[in-house]
């Protein structure tokens, strides 16, 4: 089991970075009194520049930053970002001990009944869409690949249930290979700090990649979660929209949320 680091305290010119107001940029966005408008860079050059000075803050804020999900081996990560979806990394983590125990490696599950698999993953929802994913995968990794979870993400997007953000998730943190994990947090902020204008998640990872680089990729996505997580809400008032590391305070500091 991972043991998670608590988070240091923030310097002061990390918490006013965090505290300076960007969110909306692009967009008209109405400040409150004592809150600077943002702008948006007028060139490719600028929105580059002021997007590293973001990942720059939250590296600072969150030096921490990981994957949440709890793993052992790259079967394990798959598996476990499978089962995220529409549940927490809380959920998922506290349903795969009992899994992982019952069916340690893509063989066994492989061979796992439907209806046993199902009861056991119940409890991160939509059980019977995730067992025949789980099923289809490992059947695909013992037949096709060995039993093990290639590392490259062409063969990955082959799986059942696993898109680019699956596979980009298995790359970055179980072989080291960059990859930009587009989930709905990182959609957001990407959009409110400007970075993209696109909701498509491809053309999200598209843009935002040629704004850092490719060294970057894995611990911007899990700084950029975290802030969406713990700090830079969905459900912001309008008149107070969810800030960035260069917007105003944020709301519900301290509130992790998916």
């Amino acid at each position: 089991m991972r043991v998670r680091p608590n988070p240091p305290l923030v310097s002061a010119a990390g918490r006013r970075l965090i505290g300076m107001a960007k969110s909306g940029v692009g967009e008209a966005v109405g400040a409150r009194p004592g809150f600077k408008r943002a702008t948006k860079p007028e060139t490719h050059t600028g929105l580059v520049r002021q997007a590293r000075k973001i990942n720059r803050a939250l590296a600072e804020v969150y030096p921490y930053a990981h994957p949440e999900l709890d793993f052992e081996n790259p079967f394990e990560l798959l598996v476990a970002t499978v089962l995220s979806a529409q549940t927490t990394d809380l959920r998922v983590n506290q349903t795969t001990p009992a899994l992982f125990a019952k069916y340690p490696t893509p063989e066994d599950m492989a061979a796992a009944d439907p209806e046993a698999l199902e009861e056991v993953i119940r409890p991160t929802g939509f059980f019977r869409a995730k067992a025949k994913s789980l099923i289809g995968l490992s059947t695909a990794l013992r037949d096709r690949y060995d039993g093990e979870v290639p590392g490259r993400l062409e063969d990955l997007v082959t799986l059942p249930g696993v898109g680019r953000k699956t596979a980009n998730v298995v790359l970055g943190n179980a072989y080291g290979v960059p990859g930009i994990t587009v989930d709905t947090h990182f959609g957001r902020l990407s959009r409110r700090f400007g970075w993209t204008g696109s909701e498509d998640p491809v053309k999200v990872e598209q843009d935002v990649a040629e704004l850092f680089p490719k060294s970057e990729w894995t611990m911007l996505s899990h700084r950029v979660v975290f802030h969406g997580r713990r700090i830079c809400h969905a459900a912001s008032p309008p008149a107070a929209p969810a800030r960035s590391p260069s917007s105003a305070p944020p709301t519900g500091r301290g509130r992790p949320t998916r």
